[in-house]
């Protein structure tokens, strides 16, 4: 059974261990230097950090459970500002990932989905991400559910470049 919950400051463990299982496992193949990952691990995904994410107000975190086990989670954040973005009253969908073993369960569309009537009913415009110019999968599923290329951006991993592709979709 799919269940998806809102997270709080009780989960900040089980989102801290899960953007780190799920960040290396979909982008730890493009990072050359692993010492970058591990740094960029600790900085993003620690306890502390996670906690601080939790506990800002324009942060929205929601956890994906398969049979009660955690399998991903998501982060909105409201009035996030992109260059690339025309419309401000927007959120962006700064993190949607799921564990590698349960994509194949095609769960990531009932997510997004999710995702984007939350994001009705906090009455925002449009909804705004950036992906990795070399993740395909990614960039093919957000064509695929109309989100549009709207610019570029750049993506630092422990000083290290990485250009992205921002996508925007209306809400």
């Amino acid at each position: 059974m799919i269940k998806i919950d809102d997270a709080n400051e009780a989960d900040t463990e089980v989102l801290a261990l899960l953007g780190t299982i799920t960040y290396t496992e979909s982008h730890g193949h493009f990072i050359d230097n692993k010492k970058d990952l591990m740094k960029y691990n600790e900085a993003a995904f620690s306890v502390s950090k996670t906690r601080q994410d939790i506990n800002d107000p324009n942060n929205i975190f929601y956890i994906i459970y398969v049979d009660d086990l955690p399998v991903g989670y998501a982060k909105l954040v409201l009035n996030a500002i992109n260059e690339n973005v025309v419309l401000q009253n927007n959120c962006q969908l700064e993190r949607i990932y799921i564990l590698n073993d349960f994509i194949p369960l095609k769960i990531g569309q009932q997510f997004l989905t999710f995702l984007e009537e939350k994001a009705k009913a906090l009455r925002v415009d449009t909804m705004w991400l950036s992906v990795y110019s070399k993740n395909v999968r990614a960039i093919r599923f957000y064509e695929k559910n109309a989100f549009k290329k709207v610019g570029t951006s750049i993506f630092l991993v422990n000083g290290k470049e990485y250009e992205n592709i921002v996508f925007s979709k209306t809400i």
